[in-house]
């Protein structure tokens, strides 16, 4: 082994994120004797789930935490919390991604926003003795400063939270959505805050999606409706309604995903939502009295509203990752190896093939997109997927082939068949930051991943 390979071999293995995956990640490398490096964008671990802090999560304490992540936080003296019970995103934020960031110590740098990863001396041209130079990674802090970093590997789970998809059914922005900003949310809102109950209250507001994150905002515009005399939701779908668009009900082995999608169900049947379907929004107007005029494709103009909810989904940021080699499926933009497996034009009912470090390689060894952003623009991945992910990728990284090789995953089904996704509507489904199926009883909303 050369001088550059050991010395490779003695840096830390850099994590991207500090959410759910992001430091389960670094729990399996502390486990093997690996030294991890979290990089968090945000002022604190689990900034993203904290921004849906109102949401409930589908998942049960019991579904929701990582096993090496348990094993890192027992001496400290954590307890687990009730493992049938369901966590919002505040709740999971702070009795179980805090303590583990705590427990990580120095290992977490919050603050720390990623703006590049390359190879130590090699743009993503060159090729000589490219795979025995470390990765180099460019930091800039929150007081500005700039920092390199290297490691001898980089394990990407900063997940798809900061770029929600646009309204326009194209996959670009529809024309006019950029100078309605501020008519726009592109999150579920939390109903609860007082500032933000006023801005829905009583006034005409458009849901635009078709995934668990837009059933969580019907269901929380419904029961506005039922207190404050006035309130509407108008229901933008870009396909038609079947046996399946609200998902799977009392067959959902997910209970609380089931009940989700009847509580959107009541919403319409009870009439505080209106449902519109085969709409593909082209361009956003405003009237005379500043309301906003959604404009189909096909010409239609919907009566105004006040205000606009966009839930198409969220897809990765890899702007910074552009001097590595990726293999990344064309679609989804999702690992190759993963791809066939998620991809929402062909999956139906059933679950996700176990996956793990194979699936997840790249052309640039040592790398790897893990969590939500492992599945690229697909919908509905779940925080167990994420932690076996990261369990497997931390063994291939430690060289033990044979645990990275054997892994087992089994997943709650949707009880929901059709070509429509594995657990929610391709175009629409509104996945979390790192993780972490979401979604609530009747009234708990959630993201799920299913759909930050």
């Amino acid at each position: 082994m050369n001088a550059t390979a050991t010395a490779t071999d003695q840096l830390p293995v850099v994590v991207i994120g500090a959410g759910p995956v992001g430091l389960a990640a670094a729990a399996h490398l502390v486990g093997r004797g690996l030294e991890p490096l979290v990089l968090e964008a945000g002022p604190v671990a689990g900034a993203a789930v904290r921004a849906w802090a109102h949401v409930r999560l589908f998942s049960t304490w019991g579904e929701v935490t990582d096993p090496a992540a348990e094993k890192l936080l027992a001496p400290t003296g954590w307890v687990k919390p009730d493992v049938k019970t369901y966590p919002s995103g505040g709740d999971w934020a702070e009795r179980y991604l805090q303590p583990l960031a705590d427990a990580l110590g120095d290992r977490v740098r919050t603050g720390a926003t990623v703006t590049g990863v390359s190879r130590a001396g090699r743009d993503r041209i060159v090729d000589a003795d490219r795979e025995a130079r470390p990765f180099v990674v460019h930091v800039t802090h929150a007081d500005g400063r700039e920092e390199r970093l290297f490691a001898r590997a980089v394990i990407d789970a900063s997940g798809t939270w900061s770029t929600p998809s646009p309204a326009g059914a194209s996959g670009l922005p529809a024309l006019g959505e950029k100078a309605a900003a501020d008519r726009l949310a592109y999150r579920v809102p939390d109903l609860e805050d007082p500032s933000v109950r006023a801005r829905y209250a009583g006034r005409r507001t458009a849901v635009i999606g078709s995934g668990a994150s837009a059933f969580t905002a019907l269901a929380a515009l419904a029961d506005l409706a039922r207190e404050q005399a006035g309130t509407k939701a108008v229901w933008i779908l870009r396909r038609g309604i079947s046996g399946s668009t609200f998902g799977g009900g009392t067959a959902d082995q997910l209970p609380a995903r089931g009940a989700l999608g009847l509580a959107a169900k009541a919403a319409v049947d009870e009439g505080h939502a209106d449902a519109v379907t085969g709409f593909r929004t082209e361009a956003v107007e405003r009237d005379g009295d500043n309301r906003l005029i959604l404009v189909a494709e096909d010409g239609r103009r919907l009566d105004p509203v006040d205000e606009a909810i966009v839930l198409t989904g969220f897809r990765p940021d890899l702007s910074f990752l552009s001097e590595l080699r990726l293999g990344l499926d064309e679609r989804l933009q999702a690992p190759v190896g993963l791809a066939p497996l998620i991809d929402p034009n062909q999956h139906s009912c059933g679950t996700v093939r176990p996956h793990g470090a194979n699936e997840l390689s790249h052309p640039e060894q040592g790398v790897y997109l893990v969590g939500m952003k492992s599945y690229g623009r697909a919908p509905t991945f779940l925080a167990l997927t994420g932690y076996e992910q990261v369990r497997s990728v931390v063994a291939a990284i430690a060289g033990d082939h044979e645990s990275a090789e054997r892994v087992e995953l089994a997943l709650p089904e949707t009880g929901v068949c059709g070509g429509t996704g594995l657990f929610a509507q391709p175009d629409t489904a509104h996945p979390t930051p790192d993780g972490g199926c979401c979604a609530p009883t009747p009234a708990l909303l959630q993201l799920g991943t299913v759909t930050p």
